[in-house]
């Protein structure tokens, strides 16, 4: 480890540069970020031996409500990120600050769930902490300071970057660095389901570790890397945020999974990947007075965009962008007509405007159109021809406000130790 002033001199002379380069767009803002969160770490305690940890953004590209089945999912990790500032200190105690927010205070003597953590930061520090102890990984105390330029609500998943962040500090100070990208998500997803009380999958927590493109299938959790230089496309990836509330919606996610395994269970089985999809069909008058039509509707959704997900990657990987783009738009429809995670009743119908405003610019232009995430509220996701990137954009902003429209870099490195070389 290296303290912190000579981090700082470090990344000053632009001995972080290369590794900067490959992280972000701008080394610059990079160089600039990662200084200021030094400061403040040092403000709060003083010059330590420390390291540095960047855990990214995602951004799912196929497979929509797929991963909680046991389904196949294709994701990226994006330029947007969680910085760390990590120290070990002498104490059996976790310090964390992030930026603008008090700081989370854990006790590793007690690494049990808590009720009044549940939908807080603390829960999830508590909760990957807790992952590794019961693993048989090293923990130790430690404080840290964290910033991000994930906006929260924009289905980028800063709560999974948030996790694996926090598996890295504890990967790099205490364990060597030898615990997998694929462990520090299972971590996380563990700390989110039992710590924080959210029924998430595992795609997030997968995606922000592992990095670049990837495939994951969930029936044998295989991640398979995908070669595809989307910078050379001509296109531009953009979330636009609506600015919906999630709050108040977690009850519209976890009937997603419920309802879909409710159907599974008509077969006898736990997932929906387990159930033959001509079964399904053959039983769906049975399975609608059992379940009911919405359930129907969603495990369709799902026996559709789970075989489409494979598509989706032999087009990338073939160089059949064109392809890939009809399957995004194939995808979308699926998830507004069958999933029905567009809106949630008469509160939040941002996402359909925003679909409906993309498709008015996008159709017949070579553009394609989804929601992005768990929907109900937050982000859609559009491939922008680079040449009406302008115009796209200001036809979304006139209406969700200036800045709404964020373009994306996929970022070929998961969650890391940032160093200097």
């Amino acid at each position: 480890m290296t303290t912190t002033r000579e981090l700082r001199e470090q990344i000053q002379k632009g001995e972080f540069d290369r590794t900067f380069t490959k992280l972000y767009p701008d080394v610059t803002a990079a160089r600039e970020r990662y200084i200021d969160a030094i400061s403040a770490f040092e403000n709060r305690w003083g010059e330590r031996m420390a390291v540095l940890i960047s855990a990214p953004g995602r951004t799912e590209l196929g497979g929509n409500h797929t991963d909680h089945q046991h389904g196949r999912v294709l994701a990226a990790a994006v330029d947007s990120d969680v910085i760390c500032v990590a120290s070990p200190n002498n104490g059996n105690v976790i310090t964390l600050e992030s930026k603008g927010h008090k700081p989370d205070v854990i006790e590793l003597s007690d690494l049990i769930p808590r009720d009044e953590e549940k939908n807080h930061g603390g829960a999830l520090i508590r909760g990957v902490t807790a992952w590794f102890n019961n693993n048989g990984y090293i923990i130790g105390g430690f404080d840290a300071y964290t910033t991000s330029d994930i906006l929260k609500g924009s289905g980028l998943s800063s709560s999974a970057a948030f996790e694996v962040a926090v598996g890295n500090i504890l990967n790099y100070l205490y364990n060597g660095g030898k615990v997998s990208p694929k462990e520090i998500a299972i971590a996380g997803k563990y700390a989110e389901n039992e710590f924080f009380g959210k029924p998430s999958g595992l795609m997030d927590q997968m995606a922000s570790s592992v990095g670049g493109f990837i495939c994951i299938d969930f029936l044998d959790t295989t991640v398979t890397p995908i070669d595809f230089d989307f910078s050379s496309s001509g296109y531009t990836l953009c979330v636009v945020d609506t600015k919906g509330s999630h709050a108040d919606l977690t009850a519209d996610y976890a009937a997603i999974p419920l309802e879909m395994r409710a159907v599974a269970e008509f077969f006898g089985k736990q997932y929906l990947r387990d159930v033959d999809e001509r079964a399904f069909r053959d039983k769906i008058a049975e399975i609608r007075a059992a379940a009911g039509d919405r359930a129907v509707l969603r495990a369709m959704h799902f026996f559709a965009d789970n075989e489409r997900v494979e598509k989706q990657a032999a087009a990338l990987s073939g160089g059949s962008f064109e392809e890939y783009l009809r399957l995004v738009i194939e995808s979308g429809r699926s998830s507004f007509m069958c999933l029905q995670n567009i809106y949630a009743g008469e509160r939040e119908q941002g996402l359909a405007v925003a679909l409906a405003l993309s498709e008015r610019v996008l159709s017949g232009r070579g553009g394609a159109w989804r929601v992005h995430g768990g929907g109900f509220a937050g982000t859609v996701q559009a491939y922008v021809p680079n040449g009406i990137l302008d115009e796209y954009r200001a036809e979304i902003e006139k209406v969700f406000g200036d800045g709404t429209c964020r373009g994306l870099k996929i970022r070929s490195v998961g969650g890391t130790r940032v160093s200097a070389g």
